[in-house]
């Protein structure tokens, strides 16, 4: 099984979000929606556990085991931090946490040498 969390590191924004702040997804049972309500408790679980809680709030019947025995993209491709303004906190236990990168912990976090960044992809070529 491959992990997609990350310790110590904050996903940016994607550079080319069309919003500049954190926006919250308004249409229901899409990824963006999805993740976006399991993760209103900050740091209440790690990136596999939200990937595999969406995919199964979403209807997905595989177990765990077999869900992530295939590759799973990493929060950086995240509908959240593509489109929506939001940054992911890995902690150092890989807990994560969304900061609207409006944010003033968002900016201190992007301040903070000791704080890895992983740039959120981009939504276009």
């Amino acid at each position: 099984m491959k992990s997609t969390n990350y310790r110590d590191t904050l996903i940016t924004a994607s550079s080319d979000s069309p919003v500049s702040a954190g926006t919250v997804p308004e249409k229901p049972g899409t990824v963006a929606a999805v993740q976006h309500a399991l993760l209103r408790e900050p740091y209440a679980m790690t990136s596999d556990d939200l990937l595999f809680a969406a995919y199964r709030a979403r209807g997905g019947d595989q177990a765990r085991d077999a869900f992530f025995a295939k590759p799973q993209a990493c929060l950086r491709a995240s509908p959240l931090v593509k489109q929506f303004g939001w940054g992911v906190h890995h902690d150092g236990e890989g807990r994560i946490a969304l900061l609207g990168m409006e944010s003033d912990a968002y900016r201190r976090l992007l301040d903070d040498p000791a704080v890895k960044k992983a740039p959120g992809m981009r939504r276009a070529r």
